[in-house]
């Protein structure tokens, strides 16, 4: 995922939205995963994982980002994609060795709060989520960031998003809904947005393939 946005309070919204190459399968969301049983989320078919979890009797959810930094080196490195299902599951941030993971950011948000958990491949940071509304961009809460500055107010001032997200794709290095054709053909696009509410009472999830509009 490459944009997360997140509004405190009742209820407490996410909206991400996932940028990846179009040639990488993944599918919709379910419950996947037998050792996170009640977790749903979008999988990643290469490495099986998932870059934004719910668990809906918890009343959390978990959101990776691709981070900036030291990478992981090749002969250990492992996926990403477990880190939102553990969150999600458990409740907790990341723990044990992290080195063995490229650099990313996770959120984990639940009714007391939302966390941001940063690792640029050498050191982990902790940070709360002030109260309102942020984007979380692979640079982390970055002010300065093109995309933040010309969403975050259309973000702040909308009461509901779904249509914020129906953005034609570009490749502005602002643009919310990107899609970029690389010299050797590849495209690296969003695939897809999901929109996450949690409150005391029930936990919704709203999810948006947009291949259609990215393929071909």
């Amino acid at each position: 995922m490459c944009t997360l946005i997140v509004r405190t309070g009742r209820p407490l919204t996410l909206m991400g939205v996932r940028d990846e190459f179009t040639d990488r399968p993944w599918e919709g969301p379910g419950e996947h995963w037998p050792d996170y049983p009640g977790v749903i989320g979008g999988r990643d078919l290469k490495a099986g994982g998932t870059w934004l979890a719910v668990n809906p009797a918890a009343r959390r959810a978990a959101a990776l980002l691709n981070g900036r930094g030291k990478a992981a080196a090749e002969r250990t490195k492992v996926s990403r994609g477990d880190l939102a299902l553990r969150a999600a599951y458990t409740g907790e941030g990341p723990r044990g060795d992290l080195s063995r993971y490229d650099p990313f950011h996770l959120v984990l948000a639940t009714l007391d709060g939302v966390r941001l958990f940063s690792w640029d491949g050498e050191r982990l940071t902790t940070a709360d989520l002030p109260d309102g509304t942020s984007m979380v961009v692979n640079e982390g809460l970055d002010p300065a960031s093109p995309r933040v500055l010309a969403h975050l107010p259309r973000f702040e001032a909308a009461d509901t998003w779904r249509d914020l997200a129906a953005a034609e794709p570009s490749a502005d290095p602002g643009a919310l809904i990107v899609r970029h054709e690389l010299p050797d053909g590849r495209i690296f696009a969003s695939l897809s947005v999901m929109e996450v509410a949690l409150s005391p009472d029930e936990v919704t999830y709203d999810f948006t393939d947009l291949t259609p509009e990215t393929d071909g």
